[in-house]
């Protein structure tokens, strides 16, 4: 899996990006979400999950890197 540096710093387009990547690998972040509190730093808020789903990231993550 190849790093690229980011296209934009859009907050909304980062969150959307990765709900479509989690999802492609079947995870699910309920709270992924822009943080309204800093609009100015544009951070992502991914929020709290389970354990399991934890889990599973890490693991979609550690394939990514060996492909």
């Amino acid at each position: 899996m190849a790093i690229t540096e980011p296209r934009e710093s859009d907050p909304f387009a980062a969150a959307e990006s990765l709900r479509a990547a989690t999802s492609e690998a079947g995870i699910v972040l309920p709270s992924l979400g822009v943080d309204p509190a800093s609009p100015a730093l544009g951070l992502v808020e991914l929020g709290r999950v389970r354990a399991e789903v934890a889990f599973h990231l890490a693991e979609a993550l550690r394939r990514g890197v060996r492909e």
